[in-house]
């Protein structure tokens, strides 16, 4: 008897232990919390554009346990080559929008449309207080272009991807911003999961798909406007740090995932679409839902809303 007891006592102890071990594998997996990632809306004061961003931020609000949004840039349609009146319409409707259709948090980043007067053949703009980025700053409520913030045991890492160049721009981040990121990666906690938001791709196959044709000997072009081109730089950084999960951009209007060197990259499409003109390249207008979990794994559902 004594000995029938200690095997359905085992046996008891040993059920519970896996039903334990299961239950606690299963809080570790467990949804942490939800992101939606809006990007390269392109507003501009025309009905399309107006109502197709009011029907994104109206979707997106209906969602379940959203915690926060991103803006991943390029929120008003182009301010590189606007007078002042007309780049201010484009933020007056952005604004107008979110007032009336959105009541989560936002977090934004810069794209290179939101830039003021890079285009501009006029030199005097430059030195208006609200030339480059400055203007775009302060639309979003910023302090600089560039920060991080925390959330349920994961750290967000904003960077500004777009600056420019000779009249356009080139996807890169400066040496103040790469001393400011190093820095930031170096003094988190390692248990601290991270991701890293940009506008412009660090690391994007469709980057290479965005051109029509190849150079012509056959090579493929990518513009240094379409991906990072201190990407290499960039990737040897984040290889010390093995509690960097994924980084998230739009720019490029198309969806991809680049799984590489133990980091998932993710391009998620843009809500305008081919800028308000249907699909682009085949990527209807959309926006990325993101689940956070506690072990670090990531999860993105694309919402062709």
């Amino acid at each position: 008897m004594h000995r029938r007891r200690f095997l359905q006592t085992t046996a008891i102890t040993a059920a519970l232990g896996l039903v334990s071990t299961q239950a606690f594998t299963a809080s570790k997996k467990k949804k942490s919390f939800r992101v939606a990632f809006l990007t390269d809306v392109h507003v501009k004061p025309t009905a399309k554009a107006e109502q197709g961003m009011r029907n994104a931020f109206r979707h997106v609000n209906s969602q379940e346990r959203i915690d926060f949004i991103i803006n991943g840039g390029d929120s008003i349609m182009d301010a590189l080559n606007a007078t002042k009146e007309k780049v201010q319409e484009q933020w007056d409707v952005w604004h107008k929008v979110l007032k009336e259709e959105n009541k989560l948090p936002l977090r934004h980043i810069l794209g290179n449309h939101d830039a003021w007067g890079w285009q501009m053949k006029d030199e005097t703009v430059k030195t208006d207080p609200l030339y480059d980025k400055a203007w775009a700053v302060k639309e979003h409520g910023l302090q600089k272009p560039y920060y991080s913030f925390d959330h349920v045991g994961w750290k967000f890492i904003v960077l500004d991807s777009a600056h420019e160049n000779n009249g356009g721009y080139i996807a890169r981040i400066d040496e103040p911003q790469f001393s400011w990121l190093e820095n930031e990666l170096r003094s988190t906690d390692p248990d601290t999961h991270i991701c890293i938001t940009s506008h412009i791709p660090v690391v994007s196959f469709c980057s290479a798909l965005f051109t029509d044709k190849n150079l012509d000997n056959g090579d493929w072009r990518i513009s240094r406007a379409l991906l990072h081109v201190d990407a290499r730089r960039l990737i040897d950084l984040f290889k010390q740090f093995t509690n960097i999960r994924c980084c998230l951009s739009g720019h490029i209007h198309m969806q991809d995932k680049v799984e590489y060197s133990g980091i998932d990259y993710y391009c998620n499409g843009a809500v305008s679409g081919n800028w308000w003109n249907g699909a682009f390249k085949g990527f209807a207008p959309a926006y990325a839902i993101f689940d956070f979990h506690r072990d670090g794994s990531v999860k993105r559902t694309m919402v062709n809303y």
